[in-house]
């Protein structure tokens, strides 16, 4: 959410978190290695010209604990399995200026990612 009118500025690099979030949920599967998550959506923001601004990691594990196993980072080779649960949550952090973060939890299944999320992931305005 945006409060007022939103920059073209903005708009850019909202579409480029997208464009990496959607890449890093196409990637899930069972048998992927969790750094290969975090590799699709590092380079769509890195080609973007937005990498030195991505500070974290993709995602990280959900159940017991807020964040857990498995890490959806760089250097971490565990494969998915059919029942991890996680999230996917890239973001773009421009000092001084602002920064978006989009995030879902969704499950690895047999068939791909299953979703827990159902919100509109749209960029909105909303007038203070």
């Amino acid at each position: 959410v945006w409060t007022g009118d939103v920059p073209n500025e903005a708009i850019e690099v909202y579409e480029v978190l997208s464009n990496a979030h959607r890449a890093a949920f196409e990637e899930v599967a069972p048998g992927v290695a969790c750094e290969d998550i975090d590799l699709a959506a590092r380079r769509v923001i890195t080609d973007a010209g937005y990498g030195d601004y991505f500070i974290h990691r993709t995602g990280h594990g959900i159940g017991v604990d807020a964040h857990e196993d498995p890490y959806m980072v760089a250097g971490n080779t565990e494969a998915l399995a059919v029942g991890h649960c996680f999230s996917i949550e890239p973001g773009i952090y421009l000092p001084g200026r602002f920064g978006f973060r989009l995030e879902d939890c969704l499950a690895a299944a047999e068939n791909g990612p299953d979703s827990f999320t159902s919100s509109n992931r749209a960029l909105v305005s909303v007038m203070a």
